[in-house]
């Protein structure tokens, strides 16, 4: 996982509808980026609808929301149409942010070792430095998280 203080790895990804998006287009904004496992899975959909149902409250602070995941354009284009998820998603099939960010890892299910994204969350502050890094967020609370620390910084 980088840490707090870290120049953010650029990148360009393609988003939901094929757009070529880069990091970089963000400067001047904060950014949270966060990495899930799979889209329409459980934990994901809670995550990404947690972030949907804040989406709101992150915009009046002028945050971009950014998801990145291993699945493909078309998957992302489902999974965004189906729980009406308004924030950018990127496919990152080749693990190139994935790797750059420190988030595939190995990982224990039922005992069964594999490689996978390890749940993670960063927010980036508009110089493109990495200000907060969270590692193995909790799906269900991940966005407030965010918004929380958000707001006492505000304060």
């Amino acid at each position: 996982m980088l840490q707090a203080g870290t120049k953010a790895p650029d990148f360009s990804l393609p988003d939901q509808s094929g757009k070529e998006v880069k990091l970089s287009d963000f400067l001047g904004k904060r950014v949270v980026l966060y990495f899930y496992p799979k889209d329409n899975t459980p934990g994901c959909t809670r995550q990404a609808c947690a972030f949907a149902g804040n989406y709101e409250a992150f915009r009046a602070q002028d945050v971009v929301v950014i998801g990145i995941s291993k699945d493909s354009i078309a998957s992302h284009l489902k999974f965004a149409e189906k729980y009406d998820l308004p924030f950018i998603l990127l496919s990152d099939p080749e693990r190139q942010a994935i790797e750059a960010y420190d988030v595939w890892k190995e990982k224990k299910l039922y005992g069964k070792v594999s490689m996978g994204v390890v749940r993670s969350t960063y927010l980036i502050n508009p110089e493109g430095i990495i200000e907060k890094a969270m590692p193995r967020v909790k799906p269900d609370t991940n966005a407030a998280e965010i918004l929380a620390y958000l707001q006492k910084e505000d304060a």
